[in-house]
């Protein structure tokens, strides 16, 4: 599996397992499992999902050397920075696990000091050791501006919504020209890459590559240097998923989705998303 360094030297798996609206605890198991099984060793998930416990039972019923698996998880931003360091440690204790590879503030606020201030914290159990990358989800370049202004360390990675109809080139630049990683959720539009114009493009690549379109959009993210976690719980879509990783799109393939680009959301807006504040999608 091609890794992508984090600028703290930390390696993380370019392709893993997106877990947002699963919280059935049996559901959750068994996909976490049957993900492992067929090769995944990255593992996203977050407070506001609800189902780190199952996740944590997982990854112990596996067997796996908890080294050999990248767990990120997400907390949302908090005014108190006490509830800050509680929502860490209560990951930790759900996920089973003395460290963390990547917490991320899930969520930016319109309220610049208090995205610092929740980031301090990150800060602070960075350099105890007990988390081992930090940074953002869904933060636009005002975002990450001023952060990085502030921050005694720099974000390793902004994790937003990215897809061929919103596909992030600028924000992908300016993250380039600072050294931070972009990861995507949301590859596959809430579906809507298997209809209409996006359809007709991807399919004929497909047809390229005796592939699926859902394997071509992941393939596209990778092979733009963008860490990929799809979303399923089917273990056949689990399995052609992770077969992406080996497909090599051209030049001109690669062009032809970026241009299905419409600046489109089919998730919230990080600059008008008050209902998400101290909650996270």
């Amino acid at each position: 599996m091609k890794e992508i360094n984090l600028n703290a030297n930390i390696k993380m798996p370019m392709l893993g397992l997106g877990t947002f609206r699963n919280n059935d605890e049996s559901v959750v198991i068994n996909t976490v499992l049957t993900a492992l099984k067929i090769g995944y060793r990255n593992i996203d998930t977050a407070k506001a999902y609800n189902n780190e416990e199952y996740i944590g039972r997982a990854l112990k019923m596996s067997g796996l050397p908890r080294k050999s698996i990248f767990i990120t998880t997400k907390i949302k931003i908090h005014p108190n920075e006490k509830m800050v360091r509680e929502l860490i440690e209560d990951s930790l204790t759900k996920l089973q696990t003395s460290y963390l590879d990547l917490v991320l503030i899930h969520w930016p606020s319109h309220d610049y000091d208090l995205n610092y201030q929740t980031y301090s914290i990150l800060e602070e159990y960075y350099n105890k050791g007990i988390i081992k990358a930090i940074g953002v989800s869904n933060f636009s370049i005002h975002h990450l501006a001023n952060l990085i202004s502030r921050a005694k360390i720099k974000p390793q990675i902004n994790q937003v919504e990215l897809h061929p109809g919103l596909n992030q080139i600028p924000l992908q630049k300016y993250l380039n020209e600072n050294n931070i990683a972009l990861q995507s959720y949301g590859p596959f539009m809430k579906g809507n890459v298997f209809s209409g114009n996006y359809f007709d493009v991807l399919n004929e690549i497909a047809n390229n590559h005796l592939a699926t379109i859902a394997q071509i959009v992941i393939a596209w993210g990778l092979n733009r240097n963008i860490v990929m976690i799809p979303m399923s719980t089917n273990p056949i879509n689990l399995e052609t998923n992770f077969k992406a990783k080996d497909i090599n799109l051209s030049k001109e393939e690669i062009e032809k989705i970026n241009k299905l680009n419409v600046a489109k959301r089919v998730y919230s807006d990080p600059d008008n998303n008050s209902i998400y504040l101290y909650e996270g999608r």
